[in-house]
């Protein structure tokens, strides 16, 4: 699968919300990647309903990135030889959530997560109520493993715009105790992770 591929297969503005400069990655290899991109959806905002008041955008909450330019971030550079991704994924973006992990030099493997917002935002088919962390592989899987009973299934209220369940986090670091983790596109730094973002200080 190549770059033109995946771009065509963009169906929503290529144009970024700000010019982002990013900080360069850590130069160590982690066998743990967490990634909640900040997809970019075209300006679409969002409603309670077809008549219903304006309830935000993301763009409005942070910087949005076209996947073309996510996919050229060079997340190789911090990838173990064995290493995971884990990636949060929206449910207009699971497509090209997957083509992203390959073209990050992963496999995709299953979905890791299901966390139900036991909330719902308005959609053109379902109400939508849940979002999904998908699992990528590179090489095997890093060893030595953890806790082997986590549940797929998570239910917790959703909070704050995008800010995604502590628990998910946590979960992951149980399975993985002894490895090297980094969340990319972190918002602030967790205790035994490596955090990567313009939003850390």
């Amino acid at each position: 699968m190549n770059l033109s591929l995946l771009q065509s297969s963009i169906k929503y503005s290529q144009k970024a919300d700000h010019k982002i400069n990013f900080q360069p990655f850590p130069k160590k290899k982690y066998q743990i990647i967490y990634a909640d991109p900040p997809w970019h959806y075209g300006g679409k905002l969002q409603h309670e309903g077809k008549k219903g008041d304006y309830t935000g955008g993301c763009k409005n909450f942070y910087p949005c990135i076209p996947t073309k330019n996510l996919a050229e971030m060079e997340i190789q550079n911090i990838c173990h030889d064995d290493c995971l991704l884990f990636m949060w994924a929206t449910n207009p973006h699971l497509e090209q959530a997957i083509m992203l992990g390959k073209m990050w030099g992963f496999n995709y493997s299953t979905v890791a997560f299901i966390w139900d917002k036991q909330m719902h935002n308005p959609g053109r088919y379902t109400l939508s109520q849940c979002e999904i962390v998908l699992l990528f592989k590179k090489g095997k899987i890093p060893a030595p493993q953890g806790r082997r009973n986590v549940r797929q299934f998570f239910s917790e209220k959703r909070r704050k715009h995008s800010m995604k369940p502590d628990e998910i986090r946590k979960f992951i670091h149980e399975m993985f105790p002894k490895q090297k983790k980094i969340e990319i596109f972190a918002r602030q730094k967790k205790t035994g992770w490596d955090s990567w973002g313009i939003e850390i200080e």
